[in-house]
């Protein structure tokens, strides 16, 4: 089946044909590192990385860049207010970004450039674009470069926009603009700025500005003409439309498919470091919901939707992916946990459909309840096939509880085995109280595993134990 994708240049779901067959090359706009990241972040890597794992399901090679930008305004302001270089906040903030991408099993990039790592390749755009005419050194002394607008007929083709309606750009003073709605290309020596926030280029000291950043890196790691860029909605203007503006003034055919996700919103506003509405893994952490079960919430929302968190709307998704993980954890411990299975039709047939994983988890919803039971009338051969259905789903969405991802290694391991000998300890003493008859004993027991966190099931088979809470 033919992956189908929706194109905001084009505003249509179009067929998905590469560059060159059998291969695909994606961008993502990545964290601009001025703070740590919030869930809204997040929902940006998870979102991509399920389509990156059905483009490599469906037999690509896939090259994923995914850039941070440790070089910013913004970034320069929290050096300013901190007392602090530029580049110990991006750095640190950076790590943070690594270590939350990987507690949501979010793969790592084929590569991760930072915008400062690439001042040459923004120096050879820049001037590639002064000597077309598109672009020209301010005449008022400050150093800055900007991108000609008025040179450029398309301008505003991908977010729709008219540049007769533009306001100014707002990335630096009109005076040293031909137009204001000119944009920043480098940017000139500041007097209220870092002194080590510089370069040296032909124009001057300076440093880049935002958008010539992520051109420079497209080119030097998917060349002329990659196949997806992608980014939230709220980057179509103007950060893309002058990335595209830029790179095809340049002489750069760059993006054939632009994918944009949602936004996460909070209150009905936009969730953000600048409007203070920013909340992060720890506090997710705090209301007793799992980066796996995180991850399932961003996941089961088509990519292109907006969510409108509230703590509610999160911990229900989580009690939904309990009930996932305890067919998966029943099942393997009835008939093993053996190997992923085949992908349902229904199932590819919605990923395939604009990457519509809601469509795709009432398909998993279908032969799971065809899963459960199964269990309850001890049929193992379709116990068997279900659980490896199943898990065959979750992967592609990052969230097979079986996956060594969640399950952990080395100390946790080490730790599950301590943790599974003090449960079995206590469940002994259970059954040791209910075979007298001491039901006071056993349910106090029961009780103090479920403040635990150690909810216990009383099955054919025997007592079972998971960790969560009990829907």
């Amino acid at each position: 089946m033919t992956l189908r994708l929706y194109d905001t240049a084009t505003r249509t779901v179009r067929d998905f044909v590469p560059r060159e067959a059998g291969k695909v090359g994606v961008y993502l706009c990545g964290l601009t590192l001025q703070a740590p990241p919030h869930i809204g972040h997040l929902r940006s890597g998870v979102n991509y990385d399920v389509l990156r794992r059905w483009l490599t399901a469906k037999g690509f090679e896939v090259t994923f860049i995914r850039n941070v930008t440790d070089i910013d305004d913004k970034i320069l302001a929290k050096a300013q207010e901190q007392g602090r270089t530029f580049w110990s906040i991006a750095y640190a903030n950076e790590l943070v970004l690594a270590e939350a991408y990987r507690s949501l099993n979010v793969l790592p990039p084929t590569y991760e450039p930072r915008a400062t790592g690439h001042i040459p390749e923004m120096h050879e755009l820049i001037a590639t674009l002064i000597a077309a005419g598109h672009a020209y050194p301010a005449t008022d002394g400050s150093g800055d470069v900007y991108f000609d607008v008025a040179s450029w007929p398309a301008y505003g083709a991908l977010s729709g926009q008219s540049p007769a309606d533009m306001q100014s750009a707002g990335d630096a003073p009109d005076r040293g603009k031909r137009d204001p709605r000119d944009f920043a290309l480098w940017k000139g020596v500041k007097a209220d700025e870092p002194t080590d926030a510089y370069w040296p280029s032909p124009w001057g000291r300076g440093r880049p500005g935002w958008h010539i950043e992520c051109s420079a890196m497209c080119w030097r790691y998917l060349g002329d003409e990659f196949d997806i860029h992608g980014g939230g909605l709220d980057l179509t203007f103007p950060h893309h439309e002058n990335e595209i503006a830029q790179s095809q003034a340049a002489g750069l055919p760059f993006a054939r498919y632009w994918v944009h996700h949602g936004l996460l919103s909070l209150g009905g506003a936009k969730m953000g470091k600048s409007t203070g509405n920013a909340l992060d893994l720890a506090y997710v952490a705090s209301l007793g919901v799992r980066p796996v079960e995180l991850r399932y919430y961003f996941a089961a929302a088509h990519y292109r939707s907006r969510i409108d968190y509230t703590e509610d709307n999160l911990r229900d998704w989580a009690g939904g992916y309990r009930r996932i993980e305890g067919f998966v954890q029943r099942a393997a411990e009835r008939v093993g946990a053996g190997q992923l299975g085949e992908l349902p039709a229904g199932f590819v047939a919605a990923l395939d459909d604009d990457l519509n994983t809601s469509a795709a988890l009432a398909v998993l919803q279908e032969v799971l309840r065809d899963g459960n039971n199964a269990l309850a009338a001890g049929d193992d051969v379709t116990v068997r096939t279900a659980l490896a259905d199943v898990r065959a789903m979750l992967d592609i969405l990052g969230v097979d509880p079986l996956d060594p991802a969640w399950t952990g290694g080395g100390r946790t391991d080490d730790l599950r085995d301590v943790v599974d000998s003090l449960v079995a300890l206590a469940l002994e003493q259970r059954a040791q109280a209910r075979s007298r008859k001491d039901w006071t004993a056993a349910d106090a027991v029961r009780d103090q595993l479920k403040q635990a966190g150690v909810v216990v099931e009383d099955t054919p088979q025997g007592p079972r134990w998971t960790i969560g809470e009990q829907d």
